[in-house]
């Protein structure tokens, strides 16, 4: 049937053919008739004569088409998957290459002296030398065909002397290079060239150009630089640890001509078997496709090459059919998706960087339609400072439109821990990069790999100055597929981007026929637009598009049986779909990951030193704006706050903070990591002592109270520890650290102050621990509330005493540690799987013993063995000012594949628990209803986790965990994981992390929790002071003195659901100060803004700090301070620029 329909296609052709001649000749005939002279007529005849003609011989070929098809079909229909199999064989490398088509596609090879000459240099140890160091080195002579490169991830530097063969004139003459790892050519004078993948892999990139038009004994001179990595690092599997022995096999290196026909025709038939693969075998188009490739094999001689022309011709017929006009259409865009630092270390993503654009560019030049994107600021700052020459050609063709930057951000980062102030200056730093650099505001966001994405995400995006989403990692759900490909996203504020995700469902396609059928198969939301990216290129490790992927885009992009394709920039693809589409849909809220769940969790010390460092860098540049603005003399450390913000964004990279590295990696975030800490620190120290130098500063010894600084808007008492005991007269000294304890009451926000001494005591009932007689429970107390643990040390008992409400059911438990069996299916310091929730068995305490006894502070120590070689040290304590209870842990943690939670079951009835998010909050639910509740069965959240009903509820705090789950009315929190890959030694050694559990009357948007969650991560600033010469002193710097009120540099009146989140120096060099605000609960607010600092006017801006609204700014009498006042809609993010 199928044989008679591609007949019957072949004969309609020829129908119309036959009646064309006969239309012909009646035309001559009747012209013949209306022309009077002899001349006329004769030249009417030969004209069309010659036209019958060209019409008879277009008949014959069509006729004799029908007749091969009817002899082929008659065979083909009979054995199809025998012709099938047969074009897998004639495109194999393997048992019959010496007669298929690889046999074919060089004309002329030569290796070894004189035309090709090796030499090396090894570089020392895991030195990456410059090119200008190494080719001063002693390079000794690559003998014989047996050399190896190693060990793993050393650098080797090859001189190659290469003399082109007299036959080679005047024809395209190439370098293969397979050192079995990766490498870069290089050209004499110093310029990268091109990036090498060795080995035998599918992304085998082992072809350099070394002529276009070779000169007859002519000789050149090329470096290769020699990396002893895979483009996926040197793990035994993909995701394996390093080996650090690896070397690696260098392949006999040939001069090489390829033969173009051939290679044309090999590019013909991958696209043929490709489609054969995807296509419907009951479509007439996979018949055509069949039998165009058995005619080829039929045509083809191996040893003939004069047969190529004849299969080539065959192709052009089968190519030349165009598809219909409303055919799906693919937006095509090279791509070689880097992680800034995966499987290989920071160092060598700066080479693979180098490596990869150097290829793109030389793509770019040789095929005029093609186009490539690139991503991360980070890696073109890296690109201009270790490469200028490639980054200068980068320059050039980003100029001409073929090299788009793109994404807006500086690293492609991780969407779940980072801050909200963290997602912001990746914007900030990146747009910034971009726009300097090239001229370019990047309109999409593009994240193509990332484990999550927070439902903040559209409004920053939009402040940021782009308008787009791209992702496509929501193909990886393992429970639930996500239900759409191209909509409008719709963020936690109403705010909204339209979101693409390539139905082709990967960012490293390869440009296969299959991927496009796949584009148009699984577009979810073709029924409102009919379009789609794609994006190709090997990625990850780098590479990007070779030559076969854009000679394939040429053959696909308008023939029959696939989507018409064309290479664009994605704005482009975006704008039409914002412009053509049809009622797109909405999807709400996060775009919540189903997979990866382990990566709230995985290298514990990473997420806790980034914590760290986003809140330290809070309180430097608040402190250095009201240092520079009130102390004279002081400059705000721009730049390097500047160079610290780029460091702790870099490790924000969607394979570094989320834990999934080697071990290598983390080595170098610890490092970056101190630095930050210890510069940010030292910085803080600065301010706070421009700031009060006349306050009696002095050191900790010597010191007789302290001087105690509030960082946040909102008045805070606190019970305050200084080590070492030092502080004479205090209340209390905790007994396990010796620290001095002191009361800070009621410390004024926004920067204010407050002076303490160290007998101040607490205005209220002091804090006691003591054990209950008969039950023998231990009981830690104060007047808000009373804590009761057994014997395993679980907290049995947590009654709020002025409502007396018991908040643990009776029989059940709060801090009961759990320990998991952790073993995922496939990624291991990814993924935590449901079945972990199966296996698992509580650890009882093995002692509990009470440790202080107040006044200020209670607290008991809790001893819990964890496995042969793991154990616990909890200090729980309840100080004599807060209901809140603190957990502070310190564990010895060498355990295999298993992970630790805490779990609290409360009292409380919810359908849903609300998480931190970055500048808000979500609410997931608390049951199974369905699949896609089930899937949330661990989630990320920052600061908190809260259960509340109405009328009350308690908040499960943190200092640097991320991983929550609740499920009914208990809650847990996972606080560490043992995986093994890729790091062998993940998380193993001491870890030290607080939690803390947080009553609070109401439910959580009546509550304090947001204000709580910050006190618990930002501390009060102590000075240690004389406390003579600080009371003598006239008012602290901190304080300003205006018609006899004290009033904060910073503060917000008259709306509690609104937190300022950040105050720095504007990022132009301008003198003004950037304040950044938002909504935290999810309602409506008008919050008067108010500063004590000399400002004469502010705007409304967008979050890179350019005017966007204005606002009124009311100044006080005499020029000191005013005020604006602001709407805020639930979850808004404002950001305010004061000018003087």
């Amino acid at each position: 049937m199928l044989a008679r329909t591609l007949q019957r296609n072949v004969r309609t052709v020829a129908t119309p053919l036959r009646a064309a001649i006969g239309q012909t000749r009646q035309y001559a005939d009747d012209k013949f008739k209306e022309r009077e002279t002899a001349a006329e007529n004769q030249y009417i005849h030969k004209k069309q004569e010659e036209q019958i003609k060209a019409l008879q011989e277009q008949l014959a070929k069509a006729e004799k088409r029908a007749n091969d098809l009817q002899a082929e079909m008659s065979y083909l229909q009979k054995h199809p998957d025998v012709t099938k199999s047969r074009l897998n064989t004639f495109m194999s490398d393997s048992q019959f290459k010496d007669v298929n088509i690889h046999a074919a596609l060089y004309e002329a090879r030569v290796s070894g002296a004189p035309h090709v000459q090796l030499e090396v240099w090894a570089a020392e140890g895991t030195e990456r030398p410059t090119f200008e160091h190494a080719v001063k080195q002693e390079f000794k002579p690559i003998k014989g065909s047996d050399h190896t490169f190693g060990p793993s991830w050393s650098t080797h530097w090859v001189r190659a002397a290469l003399e082109i063969p007299r036959e080679y004139a005047g024809k395209e003459v190439r370098l293969l290079f397979n050192p079995g790892c990766e490498a870069m050519v290089w050209s004499a004078d110093g310029m990268p060239q091109q990036g090498i993948t060795g080995g035998n892999g599918a992304d085998k990139r082992v072809e350099y150009v070394v002529t276009r038009k070779a000169k007859a004994g002519s000789s050149v001179t090329l470096y290769l630089e020699v990396a002893c990595n895979g483009m996926f690092g040197l793990g035994d599997y993909t995701i394996g640890p390093p080996d650090e022995h690896r070397t690696f096999r260098l392949q006999p290196v040939e001069l090489v001509v390829r033969r173009s026909d051939a290679i044309a025709l090999y590019y013909d038939l991958s696209v043929l078997k490709q489609m054969l693969d995807k296509l419907p075998r009951e479509s007439p188009r996979w018949w055509q496709a069949l039998s165009t490739a058995n005619a080829i094999m039929n045509a083809f001689d191996a040893q003939d090459a004069a047969t190529l022309p004849k299969c080539l011709e065959i192709a052009r017929g089968f190519f030349a059919a165009r598809p219909g006009d409303a055919t799906h259409q693919v937006y095509a865009i090279g791509n070689c998706h880097i992680d800034t630092a995966w499987l290989w270390p920071y160092d060598e993503t700066k080479r693979k960087i180098a490596r990869s654009w150097a290829t793109q560019l030389g793509l770019v030049e040789r095929y005029p339609e093609y186009m490539f994107a690139a991503s991360q600021a980070q890696q073109f700052e890296w690109l201009k400072e270790l490469y200028p020459g490639l980054f200068a050609r980068v320059k050039e063709a980003v100029k001409g439109g073929r090299f788009i930057p793109i994404g807006g951000t500086w690293v492609e980062m991780d969407c779940n821990v980072p801050s909200g102030e963290s997602l912001v200056r990746q914007f900030l730093l990146g747009q910034r990069f971009f726009q300097e650099h090239f001229g370019v505001r990047c309109r999409v966001f593009w994240l193509p790999d990332t484990f999550g994405y927070s439902s903040q995400l559209p409004q920053i995006v939009r402040l940021a100055g782009a308008e787009y989403f791209f992702t496509q990692k929501l193909s990886w759900n393992n429970i639930n597929k996500f239900p759409h490909t191209t909509f409008n996203w719709v963020g936690l504020d109403g705010s909204s981007v339209v979101c693409h995700m390539c139905p082709a469902e990967t960012y490293t396609a390869e440009a296969k026929a299959d991927q496009l059928i796949q584009s148009v198969a699984k577009h979810k939301d073709i029924a409102y637009t009919n379009e789609s990216l794609y994006l190709y290129g090997f990625g990850d490790g780098g590479g990007g598009p070779t030559d076969d992927m854009i000679e394939r885009m040429r053959r696909m992009q308008n023939v029959d049986g696939l989507p018409r394709s064309r290479h664009a920039h994605p704005d482009e693809f975006y704008a039409h779909v914002e412009k053509k589409a049809d009622g797109l849909v909405s999807w709400h809220g996060e775009l919540y990951f189903e997979l990866h769940r382990g990566t709230y969790t995985s290298q514990a010390q990473t997420k806790k030193n980034n914590r760290q460092a986003e809140f330290l860098l809070r309180d430097v540049e608040m402190l250095s704006v009201v240092a520079q603005e009130s102390a004279p003399g002081f400059k705000y450390p721009r730049d390097e706050l500047t160079r610290l913000w780029k460091l702790v964004c870099l490790n924000q990279f969607h394979d570094v903070i989320p834990g999934s590295s080697i071990e290598m990696v983390y080595r170098d975030s610890d490092r970056m990591y101190a630095d930050v800490l210890e510069s940010a620190r030292g910085m803080k120290q600065a301010a706070v002592e421009a700031l009060f130098a006349a306050s009696g500063l002095c050191a900790a010894e010597q010191a007789s109270g302290l001087l105690v600084l509030n960082t946040t808007t909102w008045p805070r008492t606190e019970v305050v520890s200084v080590p070492g005991g030092g502080m004479k007269g205090c209340e209390q000294v905790r007994k396990h650290d010796q620290a001095a304890l002191m009361v800070a009451a009621a410390v004024p926000g926004g920067g204010g102050v407050q002076l303490v001494e160290p007998a101040a005591v607490a205005h209220s009932v002091p804090a006691s621990a003591y054990r209950e007689s008969g039950s023998g429970l231990v009981v830690l107390e104060n007047l808000h509330v009373t804590a009761k643990f057994n014997a395993h040390g679980q907290l049995v008992s947590f009654v709020e005493r002025r409502s007396e409400r018991e908040l643990v059911p009776p029989g059940q438990a709060g801090n009961v540690l759990r320990l998991h069996e952790d073993i995922p299916l496939f990624w291991d310091a990814w993924d935590i799987e449901i079945n972990h929730l199966e296996k698992y068995r509580v650890l009882e305490a093995a002692s509990v013993e009470i440790v202080d006894e107040g006044p200020l502070l209670a607290s008991l120590a809790i001893t819990v063995p964890i496995g042969s070689n793991s154990h616990m040290r909890q200090f729980v304590s309840l100080s004599a000012v807060s209901p809140r209870l603190d957990f502070a842990c310190d564990v010895s943690w060498h355990e295999n594949r298993k992970c630790l939670k805490t779990a609290f079951t409360w009292d409380i009835r919810s359908d849903v628990a609300t998480y931190e998010t970055q500048y808000g909050v979500v609410q997931r639910p608390t049951h199974r209803n369905t699949t896609w509740d089930l899937a949330k069965f661990e989630v990320c959240a920052h600061k908190f986790g809260d259960l509340s009903e109405f009328g009350f509820g308690v908040a499960l705090l943190n200092d640097g965990k991320y991983g929550y789950a609740t499920l009914g009315n208990t809650m847990t929190l996972t606080l560490l994981r043992s995986p093994k890959s890729p790091d062998a030694h993940c998380d193993m050694g001491d870890h030290s992390f607080r939690f803390a559990v947080y009553p609070h009357r109401g439910a959580f948007n009546e509550s304090r929790v947001v204000q709580e969650a910050y006190q618990f991560n930002v501390p009060l600033v102590q000075l240690p002071v004389d406390m003579q010469r600080a009371s003598k002193a006239v008012a602290p710097a901190a304080v300003a003195e205006v018609e006899g009120l004290r009033k904060p540099f910073f503060g917000v009146a008259g709306a509690p659901n609104v937190v300022l989140d950040a105050v720095k120096a504007a990022e132009d060099g301008a003198q003004d100060v950037v304040v950044r605000l938002y909504e935290a609960y999810g309602g409506r607010a008008r919050a008067k803004i108010t500063t004590s600092l000399r400002f004469a006017g502010a705007v409304k801006t967008n979050v890179l700090e350019e005017p966007v609204d204005k606002v009124e700014f009311a100044a006080e009498s005499g020029g000191c301070g005013g005020s604006v006042v602001v709407d805020f809609k639930p979850f808004e993010i404002v950001t305010l620029r004061f000018s003087k």
